[in-house]
């Protein structure tokens, strides 16, 4: 399977990535670009379901979104803070053989894995680039790096218009049948009204764009704007 994509979008949990930018991802998929997942640990500290059931659960989402690469990595949950060398090499060799041109990646927020992630991704970018760093693959320089939002968030630097296929991130959160409606599980952040929640705050961030729904990002450096009066009308 050509492993190549345009956008490859990290998380430490499955249902990190569909939380965040589960939106950005299906209307990227929907205009012929082509994007992969990439999950650093298999969640096997949540309080509610199984490993085994969160991979079916995550492959449904997947499958959803239209996404056919996906790589799952078992680094320990909640065990991103002491990353060794032979893991962050496991990462550089997916950047390398993805060759994405865009890498996103969390922000850091109430729940440690997110922002340690974050953390380990850009390290894995900038090691991707050097020529002498040894991992498998070739040698890849991304092109841009951003973050999405899970838990929190704050003012994002960009916003992506995704009410045309809002539909697709709440069934890929539906999916996740375990986390967010689980039948015989504990009370968690995540069963209490979460779906409703962050659909709310993709509302408010649609708001102030003066359209229905949209995912905030922050960028990595300066977007370069080409045109300020585009799509402004005449």
């Amino acid at each position: 399977m050509d492993e190549q994509v345009d956008l490859l979008a990290c998380g430490a949990h499955p249902d990190d990535i569909e939380i965040g930018m589960g939106g950005t991802i299906a209307l990227y998929q929907n205009k012929g670009y082509k994007c992969g997942f990439l999950t650093l640990t298999e969640a096997e500290l949540s309080s509610n379901g199984t490993v085994e059931q969160r991979q079916i659960e995550a492959r449904e989402a997947a499958d959803v979104l239209g996404i056919s690469v996906r790589h799952q990595l078992q680094i320990a949950d909640r065990g991103l803070s002491r990353m060794t060398e032979h893991q962050l090499k496991q990462i550089v060799s997916v950047i390398r053989k993805t060759r994405p041109k865009l890498v996103f990646l969390p922000a850091a927020d109430r729940h440690p894995d997110h922002g340690h992630c974050g953390s380990i991704i850009k390290e894995a970018v900038f090691n991707a680039g050097i020529k002498q760093y040894e991992s498998e693959g070739d040698v890849h320089k991304v092109q841009s790096v951003y973050t999405y939002f899970i838990n929190g968030f704050d003012r994002p630097d960009f916003l992506v218009d995704v009410e045309t296929v809002y539909d697709k991130k709440i069934s890929a959160l539906q999916a996740y049948r375990s986390q967010f409606t689980p039948v015989d599980g504990v009370s968690t952040p995540l069963t209490d009204h979460y779906i409703e929640a962050v659909k709310a705050r993709d509302q408010l961030f649609g708001k102030e764009a003066g359209i229905r729904l949209a995912e905030g990002f922050i960028t990595s450096k300066p977007l370069l704007m080409t045109d300020l009066l585009e799509g402004c009308g005449t």
